[in-house]
């Protein structure tokens, strides 16, 4: 096994790198590792994106009822259609 150190990670990339290394449940070092797998192309897991993670779980009740209201029309079957 080899032994690589990295120089000058700034604060900003070391604080991405623990946060993305929290959301996956794994050490940074193992972040670290898959990502340098991932972008030279040795693996063939499928890429997680969390591009959507702060819209999940963000609306309201009433936002929610809202929305769902708006679109009741859009589950009724024009039978004239089918025929």
């Amino acid at each position: 096994m080899v032994v690589i150190t990295v120089r000058g990670i700034d604060d900003e990339l070391a604080a991405a790198l623990r946060r993305e290394a929290g959301i996956r449940g794994v050490s940074v070092n193992a972040l670290v590792r898959e990502l340098l797998r991932r972008s030279l192309g040795f693996t063939d897991s499928p890429q997680l994106h969390h591009d959507l993670d702060a819209l999940a779980g963000a609306w309201s009740s009433a936002e929610l009822e809202a929305f769902t209201a708006a679109g009741a029309s859009f589950a009724q079957i024009d039978q004239g259609l089918w025929e």
